[in-house]
């Protein structure tokens, strides 16, 4: 599993981050980036859909 941020959709909410420290980072703004090159753990894939289905911009996206 990989997944995504859309930097153009993100609006700073940083909910992704709150619920998944482990895969994502937030600037000083709050604009959200993946850590690394997306990869998810098999451990971490439940925090990256609960990250996905909580973003209000719907900017994260997940390739299985």
């Amino acid at each position: 599993m990989k997944v995504s941020i859309d930097p153009a959709l993100c609006q700073g909410h940083s909910r992704c981050f709150a619920l998944a420290p482990e895969l994502f980072d937030v600037d000083d703004y709050g604009m959200a980036s993946v850590i690394g090159d997306g990869t998810v753990p098999p451990a971490l894939q439940h925090k990256a859909r609960l990250a996905m289905s909580n973003c209000p911009e719907f900017a994260i996206t997940i390739e299985e």
